[in-house]
């Protein structure tokens, strides 16, 4: 590159794009826009992709890159379906059970308002309100 051009700096390659289609397009568009690219750190710190040589190394590691966090997420795809098989379930335990439910219910039902029963339940507001809809 000459000294004229100036230098885009990316840390590693999978911070700059998330598919191989997205890491060409955006370094031909740097390019046309007389923009340097340069990976600082990983196997590509030493690749000069405006190289013949260079583009080659970039779209294997960038293919190599695509193919990785497929495999990830169909790992984790696999994992999560079965967990849910053997009955386990990911996220926050629910605030408001049965019990919490019956008691806004009947709390409700005397005429008090959401607030008071949402402070003696130990819960939000918010949550009350999601919770005494989707129980009607």
């Amino acid at each position: 590159m000459s000294p004229s051009t100036l230098d885009q700096h990316v840390w590693e390659l999978d911070r700059f794009a998330r598919s191989l289609i997205d890491l060409v397009t955006l370094v031909d568009s740097l390019a046309a826009r007389g923009i340097g690219f340069k990976v600082l750190t990983g196997a590509l710190a030493s690749i000069d992709p405006s190289t013949p040589d260079g583009r080659l190394m970039l779209q294997v590691v960038g293919a190599m890159a695509e193919f990785e966090r497929s495999l990830i997420k169909d790992r984790t795809r696999a994992g999560l379906e079965a967990a849910k098989a053997q009955g386990r379930t990911g996220g926050r335990p629910a605030v408001m059970g049965a019990d919490k439910l019956a008691a806004a219910k009947a709390r409700r039902a005397k005429g008090e308002s959401v607030t008071t029963i949402a402070k003696a339940l130990g819960v939000s507001r918010a949550t009350l309100y999601r919770a005494l809809a989707g129980a009607e």
